[in-house]
């Protein structure tokens, strides 16, 4: 397999799923009528790992495949822009009837056909994980150390284990605050001056990943002033950032964090149990269900009302591969009060795992 090839096998499948005919609720049930935004990326591994990264959009319907810098590995042929939110905090590039030659959309990074990043929703607490997890190999904090937050008091390591599993955002507000409290991220006179995990992306060639504007109490949402076009994460960036999570993965890229760090959050991916975008084991028994990834998926998921988000490590026999989705197709688009999304998201999972699993047999 070469990368042309997984790049082709991969904006085959999305186009195979017919996203733009997907049933909107906010259009009373009709077709969502463009291409929603969907940034994807898959790394196969072994000896000789190979990867690739597609991406659609309304303005890019067939889809771009990316291409990657020799010497860092970033994307370098993409115009990364950031998402948008109004004054009152709402997201409103994904309404029906949004006008994008009329919405100026921050630069974020890269050079090219421009790209909208959508929000990764709760994917982003993988970021925090890895803050937490630097903290605590600087010494600064120590997974056993007790952290009250909003009147509970648990140990670090519980905080982030909810915070994974079944994406807590209490949780997530809780060690948000630890990064403030430990000087990870440091706020004067209203504004961030000062961000540890910035820094880290930079060091490790990823541009892509953002934590940026969250409060000292631990807000990170949209009425915190963070949020939609403050967090950002592209799915290359979040695949990469996996890389650095997955023990088995071969790399010679520097350590992201210790293994023993690693190991926590790594048991923590393991244990997810929200398993309802590439994955659907957890809405197997609604109405309609489509299986999605049918094997061992250590992984996080994100989903509001306009995005959702997927990115994790597959074990299947001897297949072994990193995939991460980020989308704008929340849970507006669900079929069942229960799932969180369409279900043409764990169809391309599935689609994807199993052309994977014919090319390695």
């Amino acid at each position: 397999m070469t990368a042309d090839d997984l790049a082709e096998a991969l904006r085959a499948a999305v186009l195979a799923q017919r996203f733009e005919e997907t049933a909107d609720s906010l259009q009373g049930g009709a077709p969502l009528g463009v291409m929603p935004s969907i940034d994807l990326a898959v790394a196969v591994l072994g000896a000789k790992p190979v990867a690739a990264n597609v991406l659609f959009s309304r303005e890019h319907p067939q889809g771009l495949v990316a291409r990657f810098d020799a010497a860092r590995g970033a994307v370098d042929n993409v115009a990364f822009r950031a998402d948008v939110r109004d004054a009152a905090g709402d997201s409103y590039a994904w309404l029906p009837g949004a006008d994008w030659s009329r919405i100026a959309f921050p630069a974020w990074f890269g050079n090219g056909p421009r790209f909208v990043a959508p929000y990764p929703a709760s994917l982003l607490k993988t970021m925090v994980a890895v803050g937490i997890a630097c903290l605590v190999d600087q010494r600064r904090s120590d997974w056993a150390l007790p952290l009250t937050f909003g009147g509970r008091t648990r140990a670090v390591a519980d905080w982030l284990f909810d915070m994974i599993t079944v994406s807590s955002n209490e949780a997530t507000s809780a060690l948000v605050a630890h990064l403030h409290a430990r000087g990870a991220i440091r706020r004067e006179n209203g504004r961030e001056v000062h961000n540890e995990l910035h820094d880290l992306f930079a060091v490790h060639g990823l541009p892509g990943l953002m934590l940026a504007d969250t409060q000292p109490d631990g807000g990170w949402g949209n009425g915190a002033g963070s949020g939609v076009g403050r967090i950002q994460m592209t799915a290359w960036d979040a695949l990469r950032l996996m890389w650095r999570l997955d023990a088995d993965a071969p790399t010679t890229a520097p350590e992201l964090v210790s293994a023993a760090s690693r190991a926590v959050i790594r048991r923590a991916l393991d244990a997810q149990t929200l398993n309802h975008i590439l994955s659907s084991e957890s809405l197997r028994t609604l109405p309609g269900w489509v299986q999605g990834i049918p094997a061992r998926f250590a992984h996080k998921t994100g989903t509001t009302q306009n995005y959702a988000s997927d990115a994790g490590i597959v074990h299947d026999g001897d297949l072994h591969y990193l995939i991460a989705v980020t989308t704008s197709l929340g849970s507006r688009y669900a079929p069942h009060p229960d799932a969180s999304t369409t279900w043409r998201l764990p169809a391309l999972g599935g689609a994807i795992h199993a052309w994977l699993r014919a090319r390695a047999a």
